[in-house]
């Protein structure tokens, strides 16, 4: 099955439900949740702004992909195996230096978006063949006014990971299959906050794995799909640590 026949202009399953594995359907069927988790949280007033003054932005897609166990788990938790493709940002660049993110980037002309655009940005950052990727769901659109995208998340399995490599390493430093188990462990979860003169700019969920931050769009993403899809752990949401400080102990800025 390729990207053209994959192409949708409205969020949820993109394949019949029983041809998704078992413990991804929660989450296939459930995209709006995502959404709802992302909107109960507290709002923070510098991205409460940003998001209000943002209009159009330019389209992009990110592959949110999990390897995994086709023919066991259930819905109410991945298999032990689960694992989520992530990319680090090479330490050296200018803007967002060592940060933590899915595989994707903007439309091209030509893309079908946003399921081409996604596999066409992850092969591209690392080497990985679309032909062996399966694409389940689409989610719900988010505005990332930081960076002027306003970003569709397709969700997809890989029955049988192949390699991956960071492509360009001047650009990326990492790419790394992290277990679900090591996202979903209490230990390893947290807040980060950014405050200036005492006032919140931000706070949101964190994730501490691989000495990696995983934290902003791409750890407020992932809470909301553990949440949908019913795997999160409960953890310690008073655990709220300076998002500068986590900064610079992950080497990112």
């Amino acid at each position: 099955m390729t990207a053209d026949d994959l192409a949708t202009t409205a969020p949820g399953p993109l394949v019949p439900v029983e041809d998704i594995p078992i413990w991804l359907r929660p989450l296939a069927t459930g995209v709006h949740g995502v959404t709802e988790s992302v909107d109960a949280r507290p709002h923070n007033r510098a991205a409460a702004l940003q998001t209000a003054l943002m209009r159009n932005g330019r389209p992009a897609a990110v592959l949110v992909l999990f390897a995994g166990s086709t023919d066991v788990g259930d819905a109410a938790g991945p298999p032990a195996d689960a694992d989520l493709l992530l990319t680090a940002r090479a330490r050296t660049l200018r803007n967002h230096a060592g940060q933590v993110a899915f595989p994707g980037g903007a439309r091209d002309p030509g893309d079908v978006f946003p399921v081409g655009t996604a596999l066409r940005e992850a092969q591209e950052e690392t080497a990985l063949d679309p032909a062996e990727v399966r694409p389940v769901a689409q989610l719900p659109s988010f505005p990332v006014p930081p960076s002027g995208f306003d970003v569709i998340p397709v969700v997809a399995h890989w029955p049988v990971p192949g390699p991956v490599r960071a492509v360009d390493p001047g650009e990326t430093a990492t790419v790394a299959r992290i277990p679900v188990a090591d996202l979903l462990n209490p230990d390893n979860r947290f807040q980060v906050q950014r405050s200036v003169m005492g006032g919140r700019l931000y706070r949101g969920p964190a994730f501490w794995v691989n000495d990696m931050l995983v934290w902003g769009f791409t750890g407020g993403l992932l809470d909301a799909i553990f949440t949908t899809a019913g795997w999160t752990q409960p953890w310690d949401t008073e655990d709220i640590r300076d998002l500068g400080e986590m900064l610079e102990r992950a080497g990112q800025r």
